[in-house]
């Protein structure tokens, strides 16, 4: 009897366990087929498979016309595809060629291949056995038609690593070596467009032989940054001895023909991206025009005239991808009334912080063209360049980015990263989104990140690592390890030797700076004690992604608040580091991590000095913690120094109870997390406390004003709230007058000053 009932509990098991197919057995290769006449892309991303599989298996994929894995043309959206089951076939619906390559890889993905698989060094485990469920079916297509990255202030990273390491070169060349590393990393991460890198100092992109070819053999669509008009760079390109003056007004035709001259170049191209407008050659405004009226005409001049040359050289200028940036002072202009085509995409831009300025309002958002948005994953300038480590909230990302959706940008999006290797997993992250908009929520930011660091380094590794990596964030959030110094850029060069600020005062108490190294110290033992976890060919890929960012900026913060001995170990600790990271691989990064770029004044061998006024701290609130809520809210993990920001739309309230022990004046400071009024409006919220008139705030500040400043450095924006409170029970309401409101946290300060 009870052998009987356990075959058929053996029975009932196997009945209930999905059927699989069997792609890879252990004893013969993997089989293929694809079309005979395919796109570029899907021939790169064929061999890219290949070598995945290759690695993963052992064995070389063979094509065969009997094949375990097949390849089809499909019909549906750009980009996108299928796969599915067909008896015993996995089949690759591709709807274009760009298609065909993401599902090749996506397969590559199934077999555990890490998107970051040559730029985190992340070698995939070998595997015996290949499967996947009989009823397998997943369809993807992008929620975003172009998505990409702009190479930009690569000095100290990525160009120095492509022409001194990778691909030796003569200076500023990045080699077509580096830009199909680049190309192939952006294929996997199903991207397809790109501004190339730009700086003074940087061969410009179409002088690289081959570069071109490159971009459209990986399916990448290139396009140029805000200042670049037509496909040009000018920096690199335009040579005031030979062309004179970039003066629309005195100039007109030789920069016509500098245009034209690119136009003819590309005319052949299957996918442009232009740019449209004009600016100064170092990004400054318009040369040879004063007022605001005489920039206003030369602009709308100079759109109408680029029509023109795209119809004449190109073809119908509707049906090319043009792109109109409205940053700087060229937002004033276009709000003055420029007529841009309805059919060019208007592409918005961040504040250079991560908080957007701007999105389309009802009627752009009927535009034919869409619209787009530029995003700043690294920047450099006022108030202080971040060109180290990548350290930009998940959360801020995520909320942003699903904001500029919401406002139907849609149609180009574009992140700033001065270096790919260092962007990391914020770059995967807009990416994904770019992607599928709904592939992360304000409440699995959490989850999104875990999955992330699992699938680079194991479950086990990336268990343990979530909640180190979640409080690095945090800590970052509060003050990334570049401004820790306190100090500004572009200041008075008359008052500043090279317009930079020293280190000296910083704003924290001895008790506030202990815990703060404290913090960073903790996360560090924990990552040390991780490293165990990693196999033994991650080693390398776990110092750079993790090891490194952390341990170095637990360094920063030694090095800055910790007195002369402590402070000179951790700037020793800093250059240890830094050889370490480019001598990774035996050799492979050499150059690659600059922990001093542009040799501002916080990466030097000093140290500050701490003068910060403690404040009188009784009670601090998450704005998570409320009682109630009442309209539409959006809780975001990773934001904020909660780690758990709320959204609160137009007209929405949050209610809060809180008890005072003693009878006091009070200060409720609101701290919250300084976006930007989307719409041009403004920004409004009040404070009430126990259903008294409520006091109404704004935190609309000027671009660039000393405001702005503070509050980007600190990620953070407060007011004050002053008031009388007795002992016991009190209850505060929160009320956003506006949009894009985040709230962070509320502190409960002793003392009408705080």
């Amino acid at each position: 009897m009870r052998k009987t009932t356990w075959i058929l509990t053996l029975l009932l098991l196997s009945l209930m366990a999905k059927a699989q197919v069997v792609w890879f057995d252990g004893k013969t290769p993997v089989t293929y087929s694809v079309p005979k006449r395919v796109e570029p892309v899907v021939k790169t991303a064929l061999e890219m498979w290949k070598g995945d599989i290759r690695q993963v298996t052992g064995m070389e994929p063979v094509a065969s016309a009997k094949p375990r894995i097949k390849v089809v043309q499909g019909k549906g959206a750009d980009d996108g595809f299928r796969i599915y089951i067909k008896g015993e076939q996995i089949i690759v619906e591709g709807y274009n060629g760009r298609g065909m390559a993401y599902g090749l890889l996506e397969l590559s993905r199934m077999a555990g291949v890490s998107p970051w698989v040559w730029w985190g060094d992340l070698v995939p485990e070998k595997r015996d056995r290949l499967v996947i469920d009989a009823d397998f079916k997943t369809e993807q297509q992008p929620s975003v038609a172009y998505r990409g990255i702009f190479l930009n202030d690569e000095d100290w990273s990525l160009r120095h690593w492509s022409y001194t390491t990778f691909e030796p070169a003569p200076f500023g060349h990045i080699g077509p070596k580096t830009y199909k590393k680049i190309f192939q990393l952006l294929l996997r991460l199903r991207a397809n467009a790109v501004w190339p890198a730009m700086h003074e100092g940087t061969v410009a992109f179409f002088k690289i032989p081959g570069a071109k070819a490159m971009a459209d053999s990986c399916g990448i669509v290139v396009g140029t940054s805000h200042c670049e008009p037509l496909l040009r760079n000018n920096v690199g390109e335009w040579n005031t001895k030979e062309r004179g003056a970039f003066n629309y007004r005195t100039n007109r035709e030789a920069v016509q023909k500098y245009w034209i001259e690119r136009l003819q170049e590309v005319r052949k191209s299957k996918d442009n991206m232009f740019t449209i407008g004009m600016r100064g050659i170092h990004d400054s405004s318009m040369e040879g025009y004063h007022t605001e009226q005489e920039k206003f005409d030369a602009l709308q001049q100079v759109i109408n005239d680029q029509q023109d040359l795209l119809r004449k050289h190109i073809g119908d200028p509707a049906k090319q991808m043009q792109v109109f940036v409205p940053y700087k002072e060229v937002l004033q202009l276009y709000e003055k009334g420029l007529q841009v085509p309805d059919y060019v995409t208007l592409m918005w831009c961040d504040d250079n912080y991560g908080y957007m300025t701007r999105l389309s309002d009802t009627q752009e958002q009927l535009r034919k063209g869409g619209a787009g948005v530029y995003y700043h994953l690294s920047y450099w300038g006022r108030p202080h360049d971040y060109l180290w480590l990548t350290t930009t909230q998940p959360g801020l990302i995520y909320n942003e980015m699903r904001e500029a959706y919401d406002h139907n940008c849609r149609k180009l999006w574009i992140a700033n990263v001065h270096d790919p290797k260092v962007a990391g997993y914020d770059l995967e992250l807009f990416l994904d989104m770019a992607w599928n908009i709904d592939c992360v929520s304000g409440e699995t930011i959490n989850d999104h990140y875990r999955a992330w660091l699992c699938r680079q380094f194991g479950k086990e590794a990336g268990e343990r690592l979530f909640p180190v990596m979640h409080e690095f964030y945090r800590l970052c959030g509060i003050r990334r390890p570049e401004f820790m110094g306190w100090t500004q850029v572009e200041l008075d060069k008359k008052v500043y030797p090279r317009g930079l600020s020293p280190v000296s005062d910083i704003p924290l108490t001895p008790q506030e700076a202990a815990t703060r190294i404290a913090d960073f110290e903790r996360i560090k033992t924990t990552v040390s004690e991780s490293r165990s976890l990693i196999r033994q060919e991650l080693q390398d890929a776990f110092f750079a992604a993790i090891e490194y960012p952390v341990s170095a900026a637990a360094a920063m913060n030694r090095k800055i608040l910790c007195d002369s001995i402590k402070s000179h170990q951790a700037y020793e600790e800093i250059q240890l580091l830094t050889r370490q990271y480019n001598e990774l691989c035996g050799g492979k990064w050499r150059g690659l991590m600059d922990a001093a770029p542009r040799k501002l004044p916080v990466y030097e061998n000093v140290h500050g000095h701490l003068t910060g006024i403690p404040a009188n701290r009784v009670n601090t609130i998450h704005a998570c913690d409320y009682a109630e809520v009442t309209g539409n809210s959006r809780t975001i993990q990773m934001l904020g120094r909660s780690m758990k920001a709320v959204s609160l739309q137009k007209n929405g309230v949050l209610t809060y109870r809180f008890d005072v022990e003693e009878e006091d004046d009070y200060v409720i400071r609101t701290a919250l997390i300084p976006t930007q009024p989307n719409d041009n409006g403004d920004l409004r919220f009040s404070v009430g406390i126990d259903g008294q008139e409520p006091t109404v705030y704004s935190l609309k500040e000027p671009f660039r004003s000393e405001r702005w400043k503070e509050n980007v450095l600190n990620g953070q924006a407060v007011r004050d709230t002053k008031a009388h409170l007795s002992k016991g029970s009190h209850t505060l309401t929160i009320r956003a007058l506006d949009n894009h409101i985040v709230f962070d946290l509320f502190f409960l300060l002793r003392g009408n000053n705080g």
